[in-house]
């Protein structure tokens, strides 16, 4: 069974949530939503959502928390991906990944190339830390949909691998 926690990485939309009046609205965390949709399409149970500011001592501590005993053996991070100062969301997945998985990153950035040119300004990278698997996703809803494809076909075989379930092969 996929337990997953799911973080998006904006700081201007965390910063909607937490730095608002009461009487302002919140922009909305459409990744987010997008992530959750993917996550539910695979049948995973979702232990955790977050939605926190681009800070890669912050980001990093997420997933160290969402990765550890009786949390999550997938998470799924959304944001903080491309080329901006900001955007340190993969420097935070190698501060604590012990494993890289660099052909997931891969085929999510050769899935994007069949939708637009900007593909290979994706930084994301994936990889295990523990019995967990971590996989960035760019911050468009529309490459959280393109991409999904990509991933449905292997996470369950991946999971399963990782929490060290017998395999066929």
């Amino acid at each position: 069974m996929i337990r997953a926690a799911l973080i998006t990485v904006s700081t201007s939309r965390a910063g909607s949530v937490n730095d608002r009046s009461e009487d302002e609205p919140t922009a909305p965390d459409v990744s987010g939503e997008r992530l959750l949709a993917f996550a539910e399409s695979i049948d995973a149970e979702v232990v955790g959502r977050e939605l926190i500011r681009d800070d890669r001592e912050l980001i990093a501590e997420r997933l160290t928390h969402w990765s550890g005993p009786g949390g999550a053996n997938l998470i799924l991070t959304t944001g903080g991906t491309g080329f901006a100062t900001s955007d340190v969301t993969p420097e935070a997945t190698r501060d604590v990944i012990e494993r890289s998985a660099p052909g997931i990153a891969e085929a999510i950035r050769i899935a994007a190339s069949r939708h637009t040119d900007n593909w290979p300004l994706s930084r994301a990278v994936a990889g295990i830390r523990g019995r967990c698997l971590i996989i960035n996703l760019p911050g468009s809803p529309r490459s959280i949909d393109q991409s999904a494809p990509v991933l449905e076909p292997f996470l369950k075989h991946a999971v399963s691998l990782i929490e060290g379930e017998e395999s066929s092969h």
